[in-house]
């Protein structure tokens, strides 16, 4: 056998063991939700009923389009608070400047649960933050918590933390050299930001809002707790329908639609990888 024979062979059973824990893990549950999807009501037979009535039915197109509303908006706001910050963090300097870098990622060290659990201590109509207002004389309170802006503010809370990060990395990337070089051909803090910081980051934007994304549209902990009875977003609603009212295959139906919205998204972190394989 030649060598580059048993090179190729030995990749291959290197490979082998990954590929079947990605068989058992991810491919065969996704065949087989796809093929429970397809079950009618009475499991006699197959077809596209409970994806229509995903999109027919009153409750189940508002939690779609509660849910997608929830996700875009999470990610939107996500980026930009994480952007501006990772900007200031990389050509900041002073004081805040140190403490921010020292406590902005301390949120990804507290578990969910922990997270949301002080969410409704904080911020529920008696928590500490209405309490708080109560002794200045204010005896109203906005409503958050069990409502879209609890959501909201804790989606932020779980992915300000990492995003900026990755977009921290990507502007540190950025050579000094460059910013100085446009700084000294006259080149305006707009200017240098459109022409030099953005082209150079943006890809890394891809990345974050990819994982944002998928992040947040499969979220089940903080929804579950604080989210509104109605409407809900999939993961919540996914498993009522599983658990409360024993629809296996329209619970299926919801997790495929859910796979296809992340593969959407996916398929613009793969691609960005992709081009800078090539790049490289």
């Amino acid at each position: 056998m030649s060598s580059s024979f048993k090179r190729g062979m030995l990749g291959l059973l290197l490979v082998i063991p990954s590929f079947l824990i990605l068989l058992v893990v991810v491919i065969i549950p996704i065949l087989y939700a796809i093929r429970e999807s397809l079950i009618d009501e009475n499991g006699t037979g197959f077809g596209l009923a409970n994806y229509i009535r995903l999109f027919t039915d009153g409750a189940m197109r508002k939690n779609v389009l509660y849910t997608l509303n929830l996700t875009l908006v999470s990610t939107l706001l996500t980026l930009v608070i994480s952007y501006a910050m990772a900007v200031y963090l990389r050509f900041g300097s002073g004081f805040v400047v140190t403490w921010i870098r020292r406590l902005y990622f301390v949120p990804m060290f507290i578990p969910g649960v922990i997270a949301t659990y002080a969410l409704i201590t904080t911020y529920s109509n008696h928590g500490w933050a209405a309490r708080f207002l109560l002794t200045l004389g204010v005896d109203t309170f906005p409503k958050i918590i069990y409502d879209y802006n609890g959501l909201l503010l804790a989606n932020l809370w779980f992915n300000i933390p990492f995003t900026t990060m990755l977009l921290s990395s990507a502007l540190a990337a950025i050579p000094d050299s460059v910013i100085d070089s446009a700084r000294d051909a006259g080149a305006r803090t707009l200017q240098l930001f459109i022409r030099f910081i953005l082209p150079l980051s943006y890809k890394t934007m891809w990345v974050a809002a990819t994982f944002i994304f998928m992040g947040v549209i499969g979220s089940f902990t903080a929804p579950f707790l604080i989210g509104a009875n109605s409407p809900q977003v999939l993961g919540v609603a996914m498993q009522q329908v599983f658990s409360s009212y024993q629809e296996t295959h329209m619970a299926s139906a919801m997790a495929v639609f859910m796979f296809i919205l992340c593969s959407f998204m996916g398929y613009f972190y793969i691609r960005t990888m992709v081009q800078d394989a090539d790049a490289s």
